[in-house]
């Protein structure tokens, strides 16, 4: 028996980046948890079901992180005043050796998906550690909660701490037994092949995952391009290509499967092509971006080369789980690029930056982040009642200023593909 359910209030959602799509009162019906319908009225076919009246409340898509490093969770807000690689080996390494031990995994999983359900994000891109059994607890996790999730299990067999470091056919070996365990949670949660970045992983590991990825059929998540001292390193490493997106490239981990690259910060016209001849997802993640100074992505050029992109926390570099204010955060850094750096590129506009945090990212999931027909139905219900305003505004308006000034206390419902998400704490 098809299950259906019909949500009514006020509706916001972006089908492409300059459309923000307003419904005062509206309906968005979905069965078996895909919309449709979403419009003024309900269709007569649809007349005998009960509504669920959300009354002068904001129905928005779930957001969409394309980007976090789960066991990072107990680092954010540490290490803000240093750089990429002095913030990894000082922070980072030695807490991600902890998840060695599944019960502290556990522990640390269990808060950090909370996190998300508190702040809204009914999708995520997950690095875990390079520990297969504590990933596949933070599998178990998320399926728990109802949260759908790409999750990865680590890959890096050279330059890594010694505590952190895996022989080259160990890594491969484990992530097989890994991917294999992974089909216990389809279909929301789903693996996805996890090489940290070029430097911590051997041509040899990265052609072996890139098998892996096409053998399962599972997309790709890396880093690319973040930070200066990173790229000169790469080039280093690999002075047989020509560039580092090459290096995934010519590894078969971009363009044979779906993949997804974090940051993209100092890509060069090539490269750019290279992203947009493969479809290659950017992360872009601003609140990282600036905190680990390392720089501030050209989105508005990645846009115009037709690069899908999504936003990403990137708990840890960056300290705040909220989309909410991680897609007004990359609002506010297109500015400063566009002021301080290139006027030639117009900064993100509101419609622009909901879109990525929906719809941008939730394009990684399939049909995902909006109340078109043929979406699953990720919501959130929002009241905003407690911002104090005399003003009447408009529903646009309304969105905004709870993306500015709100936060998770106004969010009282969650859905994720047509299901009620209750609190994963209970």
């Amino acid at each position: 028996m098809n299950s259906t359910i019909i949500l009514k209030g006020n509706i916001l959602y972006t089908p492409n980046p300059s459309a923000l799509v307003s419904i005062q009162q509206g309906y968005v019906i979905a069965v078996d948890g895909v919309v449709v319908h979403c419009g003024e009225s309900i269709p007569t076919v649809y007349t005998e079901y009960d509504v669920v009246d959300y009354g002068d409340n904001l129905i928005i898509p779930g957001f969409v992180d394309t980007h976090a490093h789960a066991p990072q969770y107990c680092n954010r807000g540490l290490g803000m005043d240093k750089e990429l690689l002095p913030w990894l080996e000082t922070y980072t390494f030695p807490e991600e050796a902890k998840f060695i031990d599944p019960d502290y995994a556990r522990l640390v999983y269990g808060a950090f998906v909370h996190d998300l359900w508190r702040n809204g994000t009914t999708r995520s891109i997950l690095f875990g550690t390079i520990h297969k059994d504590s990933t596949l607890v933070l599998m178990e996790l998320l399926q728990k909660a109802g949260l759908s999730a790409y999750v990865g299990k680590v890959n890096m067999d050279r330059n890594s701490p010694e505590f952190l470091i895996e022989e080259t056919n160990q890594s491969l070996a484990d992530t097989k037994v890994w991917l294999d365990a992974s089909a216990q949670f389809g279909p929301l949660v789903k693996p996805i092949i996890t090489p940290r970045f070029v430097p911590s992983c051997t041509s040899e590991l990265m052609t072996g995952l890139a098998k892996l990825a096409k053998e399962y059929d599972v997309p790709v998540q890396s880093h690319l391009s973040e930070n200066h001292g990173e790229i000169d390193w790469v080039a280093s490493l690999h002075p047989e290509s020509s560039n580092y997106t090459d290096v995934y490239y010519e590894h078969h981990l971009m363009g044979t499967v779906p993949t997804v690259m974090a940051h993209c910060i100092h890509l060069s016209d090539v490269e750019m092509d290279r992203m947009a001849e493969t479809q290659t997802m950017v992360s872009h993640c601003p609140y990282s971006n600036v905190n680990l100074s390392s720089g501030i992505a050209p989105i508005r050029k990645l846009i115009e080369r037709n690069i899908p992109i999504g936003l990403g926390s990137d708990i840890s570099g960056g300290h705040i789980v909220s989309m909410a204010k991680v897609l007004t955060e990359a609002i506010g850094l297109s500015k400063m690029k566009w002021a301080e750096v290139d006027p030639n590129y117009a900064p993100l506009t509101l419609s622009e930056a909901f879109y990525m945090a929906t719809k941008g990212g939730g394009q990684f999931f399939g049909h995902v982040g909006s109340f078109e027909k043929g979406y699953e139905l990720d919501a959130l219900i929002i009241d905003d009642t407690s911002l104090f305003d005399l003003n009447e505004r408009s529903l646009e308006e309304r969105l905004e200023r709870w993306l500015y000034v709100g936060d998770d206390r106004h969010i009282i419902e969650r859905y994720v593909a047509g299901r009620v998400v209750p609190s994963p704490k209970g």
